[in-house]
């Protein structure tokens, strides 16, 4: 039945793609197992593993004649990164982003990209491995799978068999697990004039569609007011496609908003294996990733030409500053929950979370005296709190609503 559900929303995505490019599956296979593979040691930010990544990723660029667009003729854009922690400086270095470019000589260029650094050994304190020194994080959802995709829509709009309306700027950022290092260093020192680019998508974790009810998450869709019609286009009773307006969020994205560029964000959902070794390509979801695409490929095809589309400025629970705070609660919150509250995907080990009680699925009411709401106001409840506090959590779950005791 799952097979049967896949192959159906499959073909009903294919039918949008009517350029004749091909995405292929058995490719996403190789170029997700490769870039996930132990022998390149989680491709920490800098190291010489995310630089085999990037040899990998350009060798692809390459082999579809996409042009480099990085510095000095090359597919390269070096930066400076410096790692911090909770205000403690840690290690430095530099790293590259891998920019390539399809000259369409069209008026107007898309920008395709996605993040290809990880978390290497652990070794930058970013795990949510409870013992993570030494473990190889392949992060195959996280992101090799949007640098698969990065790669696969390079070579489907360069292979088309008709001339395509945009030009396209794909980039591999890295830096983007110690905080947007590359992509903000992309717009900040663009290889290409800003003011020619109408958009930007970004493929952040698209690894992971659920195949019995599978769930995507589009963010950054008020950033323009042609994202909304094009995207309805590709709403079925098959696929749940959920549509975030905020421009802001936790991944490359952000950068390219924050220049007054329109940008989405695709992304299949949080799980169990997020920012842990067990991250692998064998968890990984191929022909849902193919699904992502063919939405992605689909999705330029009905986007205006003849004009730069206009930005518009979202309401960003980022925008004005995140609340600090000193405690966690250790959860993953779900980022495609519509319900009021903060639905919680995973409880983590050992958090106070756990051993106040609550159980993956959960939707957080409250902290304390403090009412949530959704992502922002959870992070606003808990900059009130310090470590030692106690105090009471309250979470609906299934139709019962509990009081539970917490200990930060």
């Amino acid at each position: 039945m799952k097979k049967i559900l896949l192959t159906a929303i499959l073909a009903s995505t294919a039918l949008f793609c009517q350029a004749q490019g091909y995405i292929s599956t058995e490719n996403l296979v190789k170029h997700i197992s490769i870039l996930s593979a132990d022998s390149l040691m989680g491709r920490a930010t800098g190291s010489i593993y995310e630089a085999k990544a990037a040899n990998y990723i350009i060798k692809e660029f390459k082999k579809s004649g996409i042009e480099p667009k990085g510095n000095n003729n090359t597919y390269l854009q070096e930066f400076d990164f410096q790692v911090s922690s909770h205000g403690v400086k840690g290690r430095s270095g530099k790293a590259n982003n891998v920019v390539g470019f399809l000259n369409n000589n069209a008026p107007y260029t898309i920008v395709i990209g996605g993040h290809y650094d990880h978390l290497g050994t652990g070794e930058d304190g970013n795990s949510l491995d409870g013992h993570a020194d030494g473990k190889i994080h392949n992060g195959a959802d996280d992101n090799a799978s949007g640098t698969a995709g990065v790669i696969e829509l390079a070579n489907y709009f360069a292979t088309n068999k008709i001339k395509e309306k945009f030009n396209f700027l794909f980039i591999c950022f890295s830096g983007e697990e110690l905080g947007l290092f590359g992509s903000n260093y992309f717009c900040e020192h663009p290889t290409v004039d800003l003011s020619t680019i109408t958009c930007m998508i970004n493929m952040d974790m698209i690894g992971r569609l659920v195949k019995d009810t599978p769930v995507l998450t589009i963010s950054g869709t008020g950033t323009c007011a042609e994202f909304v019609p094009a995207l309805s286009a590709f709403r079925s009773a098959a696929m749940d496609i959920k549509l975030d307006s905020a421009g802001v969020g936790p991944s490359d994205h952000t950068s390219f908003y924050n220049k007054q560029i329109p940008a989405l964000h695709f992304f299949t959902g949080t799980h169990l294996d997020y920012h842990k070794p067990s991250d692998d390509a064998d968890k990984i979801n191929f022909q849902g990733t193919e699904v992502v695409l063919n939405i992605i490929a689909g999705l330029v095809e009905k986007l205006p030409s003849d004009k730069k589309l206009g930005f518009l400025k979202t309401r960003n629970p980022s925008m004005g500053g995140t609340p600090a705070f000193k405690v966690t609660l250790g959860i993953m919150p779900s980022y495609g929950n519509s319900e009021d509250g903060m639905k919680v995907e995973a409880v983590l080990d050992g958090k106070p979370a756990m051993k106040a009680g609550m159980k993956d699925g959960d939707i957080i009411l409250s902290i304390g005296s403090h009412q949530v709401k959704e992502i922002q106001t959870y992070m606003e409840a808990l900059s009130k709190f310090k470590k030692g506090d106690k105090t009471t959590i309250k979470v609906r779950r299934g139709t019962e609503t509990l009081e539970l005791p917490l200990e930060f």
